[in-house]
């Protein structure tokens, strides 16, 4: 193509190509965070058709198109389209609402179509309106199989993150190709979203095994199943609260680069990713026992519960926060069949009420940071940071006191030869508490303490040393 011949007019595709992510799935997640009947009112609407759907969800979950997470690559081919003279229109199967408020906040186009809900203009569909609304000619940019009959239709073809079998397919039709590829094909951006790190806390399931000095191979391999159940479930959990926390990420500094906010994931995998995990988990589960299952099954539901409603409830959240930790033991208990201690769930419950009212302070001293008086998707203001701080410290200090009244306990007598050595595990705890509260405190704590424990030099070696006094007053 010559510079004299006029350039043909540049038709983007939305979903995939000019957005990385998918319009029907953000909606869906955001009204399914506002209200958690929408899958429900989602079928009647398919049932209709599914520009009814993309129109009725695109009410229900409106979205800050300023947040969303466009392609720059993508932007700038179409900037130097229009300086090179030529036109572009935005045509997209989503809804025409938020195609037009896409339209108006980037100001790079000239035309914009999307679905009315009775027309869902997507594949044939697509390709006839295009045929017959741009006479003479179009450039195409699009990203998936279903944009094979309007490449079919265009002078030229731009193709945005495809596979090499598409690209193929397009290289084969009678019109210029452009292939571009504007992110890399890697699996890390799903491992970060299955937060692996986070899976430090499931080890909690084996701790009515240590403290039981159980440790003969069957029991280990019972917490062992337990563990890789919990991991997969909470994975699950936490891709789930990811989708429905989409807008308050985008709209937070750090928080804004996970998969999902930032588009390295496409959010239909993650909808795919929280099924799959969450059916491995209660498969697992399930060939322990019936008891790991139903701990499982009330910990995937108390967990959904927090992310679609919860978190955003007062003192109930912290509460939550702190009875899913402890939902770990209880589920180690289930798994290895031993009986659980009242001064284990106890000190348990405390405990982490101490670190579940760390994180909500550590949220807040950031959120004023920010100079913000909310924290966004939370119903904490930042003149309760004197209270969320009380709350950290006092149930610190009790879940300590719980653990020097144990230590009087005839349990300890029969477990341990040395129950002295546990009273240096008290001075640990009150030290390592008041730290992490203090360090809190001006500023320097990660969005969760059990991940800036797990990186924290300090943090580890207090971690050993109530190992060795552990081992120590058992042993020695």
């Amino acid at each position: 193509m010559t510079s004299e011949t006029p350039l043909p007019v540049l038709v983007v595709d939305l979903d995939g190509t000019l957005l990385r992510s998918d319009i029907l799935f953000e909606t869906f997640w955001s009204a399914l965070g506002r209200n958690w009947w929408t899958p429900i009112q989602a079928v009647g609407a398919l049932m209709q058709s599914k520009a009814k759907l993309k129109r009725d969800l695109a009410q229900s979950g409106p979205l800050d198109v300023a947040t969303l997470p466009y392609d720059p690559e993508v932007i700038s081919y179409v900037k130097n389209w229009r300086n090179r003279g030529g036109r572009t229109a935005l045509v997209t199967a989503s809804d025409e609402r938020i195609a037009n408020g896409i339209f108006d906040h980037l100001g790079i186009f000239d035309e914009v179509y999307g679905s009315d809900g009775v027309r869902n203009l997507k594949g044939p569909a697509k390709a006839s309106f295009l045929k017959d609304h741009f006479e003479g000619g179009f450039a195409y940019m699009g990203d998936a199989h279903a944009d094979i009959p309007v490449w079919s239709q265009a002078e030229r073809a731009i193709t945005v993150n495809t596979s090499a079998s598409l690209r193929s397919t397009v290289d084969s039709l009678d019109a210029q190709v452009d292939h571009l590829q504007t992110r890399p094909n890697s699996i890390k951006p799903y491992i970060k979203a299955m937060r692996p790190h986070q899976w430090l806390k499931n080890i909690l399931v084996f701790l009515p095994m240590l403290a039981a000095h159980q440790y003969d191979w069957g029991t280990f391999l019972a917490a062992l199943m337990a563990f890789i159940s919990f991991s997969m479930v909470a994975s699950s959990a936490y891709v789930t609260n990811d989708l429905l926390d989409l807008a308050a990420d985008r709209a937070h500094p750090r928080k804004c680069k996970r998969p999902f906010a930032s588009g390295a994931i496409p959010i239909a995998h993650g909808t795919w990713m929280a099924m799959g995990m969450l059916a491995l988990g209660v498969i697992i589960a399930a060939s322990v026992n019936l008891a790991l299952l139903g701990a499982m099954i009330f910990y995937y539901v108390a967990t959904t519960a927090y992310s679609l409603n919860i978190k955003r409830r007062i003192v109930i959240d912290i509460i939550v926060l702190a009875g899913l930790y402890t939902t770990r033991i209880i589920a180690g208990g289930y798994a290895t069949e031993i009986p659980l201690s009242v001064w284990l769930l106890a000190f348990s419950v405390f405990f982490f009420l101490s670190l579940a009212s760390v994180k909500r302070q550590a949220e807040l001293i950031d959120t004023a940071k920010r100079g913000a008086m909310e924290a966004a998707g939370r119903g904490y203001q930042v003149d309760d940071l004197p209270l969320i701080s009380q709350v950290a410290i006092s149930s610190g200090y009790v879940s300590v006191l719980v653990m020097a009244l144990y230590i009087n306990s005839p349990t300890v007598v029969e477990l341990y030869r040395s129950p002295t050595a546990l009273w240096v595990v008290c001075l640990i705890l009150l030290y390592w508490l008041t730290r992490i509260i203090m360090i809190t405190h001006r500023g320097h704590m990660h969005d969760d303490p059990v991940v800036f424990a797990a990186k924290d030099r300090t943090s580890q070696l207090c971690f050993l040393g109530i190992l060795f006094c552990a081992i120590w007053g058992a042993l020695l």
